[in-house]
């Protein structure tokens, strides 16, 4: 009993100390065979992953695939992977970003997927699918902009990057982020201004 009491003081213990390693130290870490770092890194960094694919495409399967495929790719530059030449979210980021243009470009034009059931909880029913419809109104409306734009909006509005870093992410200057972000905001405004009574929002 009190091997095992120790097994797990010692296992929370390295998983606390690994949650202090930056990225960098945890993709070296994994480079060098320590599959703990992969997992802490996976549980950082795949959500946020996820979250951009879905939004720039709608579409669970494909996020999750896309989620899957960059992950994969970031394991597999491990050990080349220079510390100090830019941020491995940002790596992972721009990779996500081109797996979902070179999906868009190879599939044809589907019907919006559902959006993700609503957890339990104390909200009514009729709450939870004016909130689902909330997210499919916002997931057709990001899939009317144009590429960049999307991509824009979705790092800068729902990831709350800065723009220096949606920047290097996208290989553009701060300037063309900065026109990019308020293109994409009035083009959101007028394709869901017609949608306001729908969606339980006040007219303003």
């Amino acid at each position: 009993m009190e091997d095992l009491t120790s097994q797990t003081s010692l296992s929370c213990g390295e998983d606390l100390a690994a949650q202090r390693l930056s990225d960098a130290q945890l993709l070296s870490r994994f480079a060098d065979g320590d599959a703990h770092a992969a997992r802490v890194l996976t549980d950082r960094l795949g959500p946020r992953s996820y979250l951009v694919a879905m939004r720039i495409l709608g579409n669970r399967a494909e996020a999750e695939d896309v989620t899957q495929e960059a992950m994969m790719r970031l394991w597999q530059i491990a050990p080349d992977w220079v510390a100090g030449q830019a941020q491995v979210s940002t790596w992972l980021y721009r990779v996500t970003l081109n797996l979902c243009v070179d999906l868009r470009r190879r599939r044809r034009p589907t019907a919006l997927e559902d959006a993700p059931e609503p957890e339990d909880g104390a909200a009514s029913v009729a709450e939870q699918m004016q909130d689902m419809a909330r997210r499919d109104a916002l997931q057709q409306a990001l899939d009317q902009l144009p590429e960049r734009q999307r991509q824009v909006v979705v790092l800068r509005h729902i990831e709350e990057l800065s723009n220096p870093e949606i920047a290097v992410i996208m290989d553009i200057s701060v300037e063309a982020v900065e026109s990019l972000t308020a293109r994409g905001k009035r083009s959101l405004t007028a394709i869901l201004a017609g949608r306001k009574d729908e969606l339980g929002y006040e007219n303003g």
